[in-house]
Order: structure tokens, then C-alpha cells, then sequence
């Protein structure tokens, strides 16, 4: 197994039970290990919730805890990926004065340069909306500090696959048993 510390994404795709968000977040804690991101949707099958989460762990700790996390009553699967067999993105608003949309020309151009939207405008603030990998988000993040950030959030990863999960099948079972 390679020992090196490298960037995984963790799918675990489970029932939606209270409390289970507590269970697989103390498997991490208790290896000492860090959450870099965490996501939580519905899947591709009605009533099978996905989880989304970004470590920086070792090939060999990855199968350790997706196999403690399979062992979990309400987890259906569990998988490891490396960043080159995925495709993914996140997700972030910037909340910027309203003033500096129409005072400070850069900032137009940095709108344009990074590809981000503007979501709405008031007389108060405007919002931006950038997509992208976090190098992207991060760098506009640094230019746009420069005239001031009222409020910032980005969100957890999500990822796809880019082969085939043979997940569908064992999910579609799960579904029709209840």
C-alpha cells in the first residue's frame, strides 16, 4: 500500500439517520485525522443520502476508514478516491460593498478574470458566486481582500467519479427493501 500522504475524497452513502454525522466524523477524530471538507446531499437514489469528505491521509488509512465506516449500521457503502479519478469543484460567495462594484474598476475585471457572477445588487453590497478548485476560490479570495470582504463562505467538495461506481446497483437493491 503506498504510504504517502495524499488528498482523497471519501464517498459514503448511507440512510439519513440523526446522530450518524457524530459517528463517522469520531472515526476520523480518533485517528487524529483533520477534515479538510465535508458534504452531505441526497444521491442519485430517492432516500440514500451521500457524504462527501476530503482528507489528507494515506492510501492505507483510506481503507482502514471506509472499512470502519461500512461497519456503521446505517452506512449502505463506503469508497476512497484519488483527485486524478474524480471530478470536482466548490462553491463560495463573496458579500463586497456596493460601492466598489461602480469606484474601483479592478474589481470588474477581476469578476470577468475569474469567471465569477455577480447573484444580486443593492445600494449596500453585491454578491459573488465563484466555482471552481480551492486554488481558484483562494485567489480571488486574495485579490478581493485588498478592497475589503464583508462576508465569505465556501463550500465542502463535490465530486463524481470519472469511471463507473457499481454503487448504483447495491443502492437501487437498498432502495427497493424499504
Amino acid at each position: 500500500m503506498n504510504q504517502n500522504i495524499e488528498s482523497l475524497t471519501i464517498s459514503i452513502y448511507t440512510e439519513n439517520n440523526i446522530g450518524l454525522l457524530n459517528r463517522i466524523s469520531a472515526i476520523f477524530q480518533r485517528r487524529h485525522i483533520n477534515i479538510e471538507s465535508l458534504t452531505t446531499s441526497q444521491s442519485e437514489i430517492d432516500g440514500v443520502n451521500r457524504f462527501v469528505i476530503v482528507v489528507n491521509i494515506s492510501e492505507e488509512q483510506a481503507v482502514k476508514i471506509v472499512k470502519q465506516i461500512e461497519k456503521q449500521v446505517e452506512t449502505i457503502r463506503a469508497f476512497y478516491h484519488r483527485e486524478d479519478e474524480t471530478i470536482f469543484t466548490e462553491s463560495s460567495m463573496f458579500k463586497i460593498k456596493s460601492e466598489l462594484l461602480f469606484d474601483e474598476p479592478q474589481i470588474q475585471n477581476l469578476i470577468k478574470e475569474s469567471y465569477a457572477r455577480i447573484v444580486t445588487v443593492n445600494k449596500d453590497f453585491f454578491v459573488l458566486e465563484k466555482s471552481g478548485r480551492r486554488n481558484e476560490i483562494e485567489a480571488l479570495r486574495k485579490e478581493l481582500s485588498v478592497y475589503g470582504i464583508m462576508q465569505f463562505v465556501r463550500s465542502g467538495r463535490i465530486a463524481v467519479t470519472k469511471e463507473e461506481m457499481k454503487v448504483t446497483e447495491v443502492l437501487q437493491a437498498f432502495n427497493n427493501k424499504y
